[in-house]
C-alpha cells in the first residue's frame, strides 16, 4: 500500500555543516570508496552543488505524482532523492516544479531519470542532478512511497541520510557515519593541501606521495639515463 511518512530524523545543524565542509569526492574516499551514485547522475549545469538530508521518493517510471506530493511535504533544506526507475527518456520535473521547490526552500533534486526545461532551470540556479534532459512528459496516476528506503544510482538510501553532489557527481553518506567520515575527510583534505603546497614549491611527486618506493616494492625498475 502506498504510504507517505512526513516525520523523519534529520542530521543536526552541526552534522550538516560538517558534511558541507568536505567535497563529495572526499566523502567517497573517506568512507572507503563507497556511496558514489552512478556517474550518469550529474548536475544539469556546471558549478551546481547540493548537500542535505535525503527526502526519499519512489515513483513509478513515467509518473510523477509522488514527486509532486514530496514537493508539498518536504521541509526547507531537504534534498529530494527520487527513484524513478532509471527512465532516462522521461522529463517528469521541469520549470514549474523547480519553482515550487525553490519557493519552499527545498535544497535540490537528485533523480535517476531525465528532467526538462533545462534552460529555465539553469537560469534559476536550482540544483538538479539527473541523467540528462528529456522532453517526454509524465502521467499522474500511480501512487507510491515517500520517506521509505530506496535505491538510486545503484545505492541504497534511507530518509535523513546525507546526499552531497557537485560536478563530480553525487555521494551518499549514512546519517550515523557523518561525524566519523567527515572528520577523516577534513584531515585528508588538509594533508592534500600540504602535498599541493610542496609540489608548488618544486617537490617531486614520486617522493612526496611515497609512490617511488611503492613502485620499487612492486618490482618496477628505471632505466638509467
Amino acid at each position: 500500500m502506498a504510504n507517505i511518512i512526513t516525520d523523519i530524523t534529520r542530521p543536526t545543524d552541526e552534522e550538516l555543516a560538517l558534511a558541507r565542509s568536505v567535497t563529495p569526492a572526499t566523502i567517497h574516499e573517506a568512507q572507503d570508496r563507497i556511496g558514489a551514485l552512478d556517474p550518469s547522475i550529474k548536475p544539469i549545469k556546471h558549478g551546481l552543488t547540493v548537500c542535505g538530508p535525503a527526502f526519499t521518493v519512489q515513483c513509478t517510471p513515467g509518473d510523477n505524482i509522488m514527486l509532486i506530493a514530496a514537493i508539498g511535504t518536504a521541509k526547507p533544506g531537504d534534498v529530494l532523492v527520487v527513484s524513478a526507475g532509471g527512465l532516462r527518456v522521461q522529463g517528469g520535473f521541469g520549470e514549474v516544479l523547480a519553482t515550487a521547490c525553490a519557493s519552499r526552500g527545498i535544497a535540490g533534486l537528485i533523480i535517476d531519470a531525465g528532467v526538462r526545461d533545462g534552460a529555465a532551470i539553469r537560469k534559476m540556479g536550482f540544483p538538479v542532478f539527473s541523467t540528462g534532459l528529456a522532453m517526454h512528459g509524465t502521467v499522474k496516476e500511480t501512487v507510491g512511497f515517500i520517506n521509505h528506503p530506496i535505491v538510486v544510482g545503484g545505492i541504497a538510501i534511507n530518509p535523513g541520510d546525507i546526499v552531497s553532489g557537485d560536478d563530480d557527481g553525487v555521494v551518499h553518506l549514512k546519517r550515523a557515519d557523518i561525524t566519523r567520515v567527515c572528520t577523516a575527510g577534513r584531515a585528508r583534505e588538509e594533508k592534500e593541501d600540504g602535498i599541493m603546497q610542496s609540489l608548488r614549491d618544486g617537490g617531486d611527486i614520486l617522493e612526496i606521495s611515497g609512490m617511488r618506493q611503492r613502485l620499487i616494492d612492486k618490482g618496477c625498475t628505471w632505466d638509467k639515463s
